[in-house]
């Protein structure tokens, strides 16, 4: 029975729905920095796949262990979404994106190296970008809510930018 146990892999760490059943978080999967281990990448990205989301989307600038996503038969995307991007051209780009792929009914797992600010302004910015919380301060709520902690500056500047976006057409990728 422990077989079949471990062949289900295990939730990442930090996993929240942002939307149920279809949009997700959570940290790197294996952890990053000096806490990243091979193992649990390995029965985190099983789990990711076990449940079903057709694609585990990385939001970190590098491309370091996409190919891990490979040997478990994990479908992938790489958004790298750095620091330094120009918020008001990346958001439209990733949040149509996002977008076009809940619509086609796509699960979408997303990961940064840790569920930080930058995460949670990008995600509320996208639930006010696409008018699902047509409010600003709203959104910010919600997230802190799902997330069980405040938004500092970095993320409630990536909702302010997205809510500025939101009347902008999305970029074809």
């Amino acid at each position: 029975m422990a077989k079949g146990k471990w062949a289900q892999g295990i939730r990442p760490r930090a996993f929240h729905w942002i939307i149920q059943d279809q949009l997700a978080i959570c940290e790197r999967p294996g952890g990053y920095g000096a806490n990243h281990r091979r193992v649990r990448r390995q029965e985190e990205v099983i789990w990711i796949r076990e449940n079903n989301f057709a694609y585990v989307v990385s939001l970190i600038p590098s491309d370091h262990n996409l190919h891990s996503y490979d040997e478990q038969g994990m479908p992938w995307k790489h958004w790298p979404f750095s620091p330094s991007l120009d918020l008001e051209t990346a958001l439209p780009q990733l949040y149509g994106e996002m977008q076009a792929l809940l619509a086609d009914g796509k699960k979408l797992l997303l990961h940064m190296e840790e569920v930080g600010d930058r995460m949670a302004g990008l995600m509320a910015g996208y639930l006010r970008w696409t008018g699902m919380i047509p409010e600003t301060f709203d959104a910010i709520m919600v997230m802190e809510r799902i997330l069980g902690r405040q938004m500092g500056p970095v993320g409630r500047t990536i909702v302010t930018a997205a809510e500025q976006a939101q009347a902008q057409p999305a970029c074809d990728a």
